[in-house]
């Protein structure tokens, strides 16, 4: 079991407060994810968790132990970086067992972990290559998988795709979702600055901002019901239609928030209307950006290819029980 809990943490470099009063129960086997902007912490309380940092304030348990002292390698975590940090001179095969050999296992076990991790992650063919004959996601694969031969109880994960193509970044994701399955009883814990990675990996989403948890949830519930404006404005793509003044007002509320995808072009009954200012089609999709007199263009998602041009103007019609209206502290009513 690799329960975690995090109890009134608190992170401070001298009088910068980076992380401020985190509370968080994460149960053995999820899949976590850390999302916010550049800046809010989640980086940080990645590395409190791995020891890496210390803990200004607070507890923190792994599997019942409070381990706020306790040196990294005795807390039964492994981490993958954004940097792969292979050691270029040595094979697949030995910058896995590197660390098996620094603890004394014998060769017949650091031959069966290394083959067994391996062949998780596909690896079995390039164990006598050197990193540099491998493409980024083989290397980075090679990372996780000198992880993995660790048998930890909690895997730490800081930003491994960004480094990474788009195409490569899909076939990681899918990857990294495969291993969660191959490895049930470990905890996982995943920093992002990509919200796409996170609504499609998590089990749960912690959302900050400013060292502060602002929602945990899993991901359709902070799609569904934000529970304040940041995130509502954070988790979507593209991001939600956020609107105030007498388009809010309307609404008997202070921000109105609507998503592209919930939008109806309508010729009468319009809650919005407004010039085609462009048109994004994407094949699957289109997106129509509208001027409706805001300081930020609105955002209108139809399937296919929608006939609208440029210079059109057209009225759009939220779609029943699709808005999402707040007060004027960003909470919602």
């Amino acid at each position: 079991m690799a329960d975690i809990k995090i109890t009134n943490l608190d992170k401070s470099y001298g009088n910068v407060h980076v992380l401020k009063d985190i509370n968080l129960d994460i149960k053995s086997g999820e899949f976590i994810v850390f999302v916010g902007p550049s800046g809010c912490g989640k980086s940080t309380l990645l590395r409190t968790i791995s020891g890496l940092e210390t803990i200004s304030g607070g507890t923190l348990e792994i599997a019942g132990r409070v381990v706020n002292d306790v040196a990294p390698s005795k807390r039964g975590i492994a981490m993958v970086f954004q940097s792969y940090a292979l050691y270029p001179h040595m094979t697949v095969f030995d910058n896995m067992a590197y660390a098996l050999k620094i603890q004394k296992f014998s060769k017949q076990e650091i031959k069966e972990k290394v083959e067994a991790a391996a062949d998780k992650l596909q690896l079995t063919e390039y164990l006598k290559r050197l990193p540099k004959a491998l493409s980024g996601g083989q290397r980075q694969r090679v990372a996780i998988g000198r992880a993995i031969v660790r048998d930890p109880k909690v895997f730490l994960f800081d930003e491994p795709l960004s480094n990474l193509d788009a195409a490569l970044r899909v076939k990681m994701r899918m990857e990294i979702a495969g291993l969660k399955e191959q490895l049930p009883g470990t905890t996982m814990i995943y920093v992002t600055h990509d919200q796409v990675e996170a609504m499609t990996m998590a089990d749960r989403i912690v959302v900050l901002k400013d060292g502060i948890v602002q929602q945990v949830g899993t991901p359709m519930e902070l799609y569904e019901k934000p529970q304040s404006l940041f995130v509502a404005g954070f988790i979507g793509s593209p991001k939600m239609n956020l609107l105030t003044g007498a388009h809010a007002a309307k609404f008997d509320c202070s921000t109105v928030g609507i998503r592209s995808e919930h939008l109806d072009i309508v010729n009468k009954g319009a809650d919005w209307e407004g010039e085609v200012v462009h048109t994004e089609i994407l094949g699957s999709d289109t997106y129509i950006y509208l001027n409706i007199g805001d300081e930020e263009l609105f955002v209108v998602r139809q399937e296919g290819n929608a006939p609208v041009k440029v210079h059109a103007k057209i009225g759009v019609k939220a779609k029943e029980g699709r808005l999402h209206r707040f007060d004027s502290e960003g909470k919602p009513v």
